[in-house]
């Protein structure tokens, strides 16, 4: 069959400021169905609409990935596809909790929950073979007016018997502004799944409890394809936890110099692993390690305790004079509006983040995404702001708060990011951003442009989809 795989553009903080990488999903999806099928992958972070609706023209197939606030232009995708006569499928965190929602649009045929490879693989293998799909674990979709849903499919157990992602189906030169030191970047995930149970993250529900890791020597055989295949020296590590298991993380470490891969990369991590394995970072440091985008939440104990994150203030200051020990960069996140927040814990906590040593600081708005517990508790309170979904990005306030007003929680987004950047010590990031974000986009202004207006036109049509 022709597929065309389609990575809607999403919004939110980190599109904000210019963090465009590659859609590791995409490629791993094709990967996976390349072997029996036709697939392409259409990129609309740094492709523009035009050119889907022309592959729209040639393929039998449309699977479209959605995270909760892409999940509005994730359904115009599918109504367009749906009027040219073609199968929709849809999978990715949101469909997967909100598979109802998602079938009832009219506009989408199957939804694939949890990790799709296994799942769109025998899906599209059900389609055209003209098999009855309660056959294929892991989907929902309509029969007679009803809703059917196959059991769930185990995920993957052993990643190292998954193909490496099909780089080659997309436009690479597209995305080589996201760069580390100079360097751009590739992403990598080398392990799924996550034991932590934040109430604000669905990670432990979509991919599991049960960590699943790559042994260091595939993972290996993955950088050096990257570095010698495509030319890349600049690698992000997105796992959840990349640095849950800090022998595996050393092993690696000791392969890459091994192999004299001269990389520079960064990676998600946890304060607390970080603050307990000193030597970890030192040696990762020497493998080529730049910077750590860290968790941090809040300053305030009980806001933690809330978001149930094992932190403290005392453990963040231990983890960030390990890593500015070692040289290496420190990229801090912080969520405000919590159900207990005030504005004396905003307060403590944007001076927390101005008095710590970070080099990048990162506020979002508490946001109760689908899958998560918070999202589950809050529906039940009735709590969660009658929004579209596209407003599910992190930037705008969704939650009814018992202290703040959402109108006095956005103006506190916007002075804390004010508060931090206008110290002395940031003015050589905001100029670097103001370059590279702003002047540096020129060339693609008429596709931004273009974007902006088709999601004007998704906001119009899509006005009625709320949050239940």
């Amino acid at each position: 069959m022709r597929v065309l795989l389609v990575h809607p553009s999403p919004q939110g903080i980190y599109n904000a400021i210019g963090l465009i990488l590659p859609p590791l999903g995409s490629a791993y999806l094709a990967s996976a169905t390349r072997k029996h099928h036709e697939i392409e992958i259409v990129d609309l972070q740094v492709m523009s609409h035009r050119e889907f609706s022309q592959r729209l023209e040639n393929v039998d197939v449309v699977a479209i990935t959605a995270l909760t606030n892409t999940f509005p232009a994730a359904l115009h995708l599918a109504r367009e596809a749906k009027e040219k006569k073609r199968t929709v499928v849809m999978g990715g965190y949101h469909p997967t909790f909100q598979d109802e929602e998602t079938l009832l649009s009219s506009w989408v045929d199957v939804v694939v929950r949890g990790e799709g490879e296994e799942t769109l693989k025998e899906l599209l293998d059900a389609l055209e073979e003209q098999r009855p799909l309660d056959t294929v674990q892991g989907i929902t979709f309509q029969r007679e007016n009803q809703i059917i849903r196959t059991p769930s499919r185990i995920p993957p157990q052993n990643l190292d018997l998954l193909p490496f992602p099909t780089w080659d189906l997309l436009p690479l030169s597209q995305y080589w502004m996201t760069q580390v030191e100079g360097e751009p970047l590739m992403t990598l995930v080398t392990s799924r799944g996550c034991p932590f149970q934040c109430t604000f993250c669905a990670s432990s529900r979509f991919a599991g409890s049960q960590w699943r890791a790559r042994s260091p020597e595939n993972i290996i055989q993955e950088l050096e394809r990257i570095y010698f295949d495509w030319g890349y020296r600049g690698v992000a590590f997105l796992d959840d936890n990349f640095t849950l298991s800090p022998p595996r993380v050393e092993r690696l470490c000791e392969k890459i110099e091994q192999r004299r891969l001269k990389i520079k990369w960064w990676c998600f991590s946890r304060a607390d692993t970080i603050a307990r394995h000193e030597s970890t970072i030192q040696k990762m440091a020497k493998a080529g390690l730049r910077m750590v985008y860290l968790g941090l939440e809040s300053a305030e104990k009980t806001l933690l305790d809330e978001y149930r994150k094992n932190l403290t203030t005392e453990i963040t200051h231990r983890a960030i004079s390990i890593l500015r020990k070692y040289g290496v960069r420190v990229w801090g996140s912080f969520i405000l509006g919590g159900l207990k927040e005030t504005q004396e814990t905003i307060k403590k906590t944007i001076e927390f983040a101005q008095k710590i040593n970070l080099d990048f600081v990162q506020f979002s708005l508490l946001t109760p995404f689908p899958g998560t517990p918070l999202y589950e508790d809050l529906r039940e309170e009735s709590r969660i702001l009658p929004k579209s979904w596209f407003h599910f990005d992190g930037a705008h306030p969704v939650i009814r708060l018992e202290n703040i007003k959402p109108q006095e929680l956005q103006r506190w987004l916007m002075k804390s990011y004010l508060a931090v950047y206008q110290q002395k010590k940031y003015l050589p990031t905001v100029a670097s951003f103001l370059k590279k974000y702003l002047i540096l986009r020129i060339p693609w202004w008429r596709n931004r442009k273009e974007q902006y207006y088709l999601r004007r036109r998704i906001q119009h049509e899509n006005s009625s989809l709320s949050t239940p």
